[in-house]
């Protein structure tokens, strides 16, 4: 067994990899609905003999056990739930479920285990050690169907010794891929606040207690949460993208109400930032007159890619594409569920290039007209079984 052995096979499976692909681009769920999806990704696995159990409802997990004796373990995980968008580009497999949509690639990481999964059921006999397979449900919506498959024991019976996950990135070339050792991607919070306070006649300030006025010093303040209180070398951000002040040119209204997120890459300083957003908005509430309602919906922990895992993995991959189609990652301030498995598992999580400006697939992940460059699939299955079968020492 060997690159080249692996790559033909890669290349054997693709116009069927397309063919999943596009099915479930068709056929998008949402959250913790992926009923259709988890049925077909069953049929599949049932297709080439592999044995599964369901977990989180819609989950779904499977064993490639080599036929030589080893305790090596390496679980590949996939997400397959979709977003609630509609899709704008007029493809032949566009969405069929009207305001759902494969916007972030998922159907793609689907698709490519499947194929993954093939390669390495072909090369049983030839590899020792176990490959776990994840298919997970409900990446896109707290609390992450990652932390339930692993509260319900995905990690264990057997543990695996390194977890891999493989994310499109429509920022870097189809053919290409990137790493990043260390801290990766952000934790993120939800934050939902309201602000109370007396509402009358814009006319007749001084009998009010204006919430918008209050709202906006808190806005204010809050950003030196950031600026003056975080350790510049670790990075946070703090957004909010909704405020609603239900009044009019003359009414003050009773309330104002905010949606935001928190992000950053250090547990501690999480936690911290939490108590101090909470008690300075609601004493600069407080000393105006009025109150403050500040509720924190504590969301996915910051992803970390263990050095050595990563270093071995990257390692692999330039051995099987070449060290000019492996690239450098920068941190990244988006989240992702995957951020369960790395911090409990020694864990990797790489991109896979999606882009073909020659064919305008440039869109971001989460928009309309997102897609992916499907040549693509010619290196995501072929390399996560390689990689796969290097981290069980084949």
């Amino acid at each position: 067994m060997n690159k080249e052995q692996i790559q033909e096979l890669s290349n054997n499976i693709f116009n069927e990899v397309v063919a999943n692909r596009r099915h479930l681009h068709a056929h998008p769920e949402l959250s913790f609905h992926e009923v259709e999806t988890s049925a077909y990704v069953a049929g599949k696995l049932e297709e080439m003999g592999l044995e599964y159990h369901k977990m989180a409802d819609t989950g779904l997990v499977a064993l490639i056990k080599g036929d030589q004796p080893s305790e090596r373990v390496v679980a590949l995980r996939a997400d397959m739930d979709a977003l609630p968008i509609t899709e704008a580009n007029d493809v032949a497999y566009k969405s069929q479920n009207v305001g759902v949509m494969h916007a972030c690639g998922h159907d793609a990481h689907t698709s490519s285990l499947l194929g993954t999964a093939k390669i390495l059921t072909e090369l049983k006999s030839q590899f020792s050690g176990t490959v776990k397979l994840i298919f997970q449900p409900a990446e896109e919506k707290l609390p992450g169907g990652a932390s339930i498959m692993i509260k319900q024991g995905v990690l264990e019976n057997p543990r695996p010794q390194a977890v891999l996950g493989q994310h499109v990135m429509p920022l870097i070339d189809a053919g290409k891929v990137g790493f990043r050792a260390g801290k990766y991607m952000a934790s993120t919070d939800e934050l939902y606040v309201t602000v109370k306070g007396k509402g009358g006649h814009g006319a007749q300030p001084q009998q009010n207690i204006d919430p918008v006025i209050i709202t906006a010093h808190i806005l204010i303040a809050l950003q030196t949460i950031v600026s003056r209180f975080a350790d510049p070398k670790s990075p946070s951000v703090l957004s909010f993208g909704k405020m609603i002040a239900n009044g009019a040119t003359n009414v003050i209204p009773n309330e104002v109400y905010l949606e935001g997120t928190f992000r950053t890459m250090d547990e501690k300083w999480r936690d911290d930032a939490h108590k101090k957003m909470k008690k300075m908005a609601e004493g600069i509430a407080e000393s105006m007159g009025g109150s403050c309602d500040f509720n924190i919906i504590r969301g996915y922990p910051f992803l970390i890619n263990e050095e050595k895992l990563t270093a071995s993995t990257r390692a692999h991959a330039e051995d099987y594409l070449g060290k000019e189609n492996v690239l450098d990652l920068d941190i990244w301030m988006a989240a992702e569920d995957f951020a369960y498995y790395s911090q409990v598992a020694d864990s990797c999580f790489y991109r896979l290039g999606t882009r073909n400006e020659s064919r305008g697939i440039t869109s971001s992940v989460h928009t309309p007209t997102f897609d992916v460059e499907e040549n693509a699939f010619k290196i995501s299955t072929g390399l996560m079984a390689y990689l796969a079968l290097k981290q069980l020492g084949n």
